[in-house]
């Protein structure tokens, strides 16, 4: 299993604060079945340059490394940025530099407000123009409070991936939503979006555990082949 959105990268941005959290979130992860997980900081355009981000981002995985030297049974760690959207982020040049890893995907955080045209315009815009494949950050945020936006529907049409969290799945009146667009092939990869061993902790099991209990073995199978694929590429 793949944790596809994780803020365990230390000191990066409201994530992990330490080492030592950032360690505790492994070890969560590894307990869960996790054997690869994505970091995924936050990268907020407006507020920091670009080679500013980059060298914090190096310096904190250069010290997670590190440290996991000092453990075993953690699972892998790939590195990439949650990209706050902004607009003319289709014609940017910096989305090469923040991909996943070696690869030509980006995760794209959406605004959280209704969707214009524009948003649509822009995702596809990085396709069609930069080769790359934006990868929407937690879905769930979205669908929710603007699902008369038909947002699923739209992205669906669309070269993008979707990636949704773990609380879609584990919150009584989401679960429902969160199995009906798995099953339509709405959603794509799966992230905890997780920050810390408090409120916001590592729950990629208790969500596959679900998933398997609602729609099979084989969807969990099909979202570890889509995940193995992006960082492939």
């Amino acid at each position: 299993m793949i944790d596809f959105h994780t803020h365990v990268l230390p000191g990066m941005d409201d994530g992990s604060q330490s080492l030592e959290q950032s360690i505790a979130m492994l070890q969560e992860e590894a307990k869960q079945g996790v054997k690869l997980v994505v970091a995924t900081p936050h990268f907020y355009p407006e507020d920091e340059s670009v080679e500013s981000f980059l060298k914090r981002r190096d310096q904190a995985e250069a010290a997670l490394r590190k440290e996991m030297e000092k453990h075993e049974g953690l699972p892998q760690v790939v590195v990439g940025a949650e990209v706050y959207y902004f607009t003319g982020i289709s014609d940017s040049d910096i989305l090469q530099k923040l991909t996943i890893g070696d690869t030509r995907y980006v995760m794209i955080e959406p605004p959280l407000t209704p969707w214009s045209e524009r948003v649509f315009r822009e995702l596809e815009g990085v396709v069609f123009q930069q080769g790359m494949v934006p990868i929407v950050a937690h879905i769930d945020r979205y669908v929710r409070p603007f699902r008369t936006y038909k947002i699923p529907e739209r992205l669906a049409e669309m070269s993008v991936l979707v990636q949704a969290s773990g609380e879609f799945f584990l919150t009584k009146r989401t679960k429902n939503m969160a199995l009906r667009m798995l099953k339509k092939g709405q959603i794509h990869l799966l992230g905890s979006d997780a920050h810390n061993m408090e409120n916001r902790v590592p729950n990629l099991g208790p969500a596959a555990e679900l998933i398997r209990s609602k729609l099979g073995e084989a969807v969990l199978d099909a979202i570890s082949q889509s995940s193995m694929e992006v960082l492939k590429k």
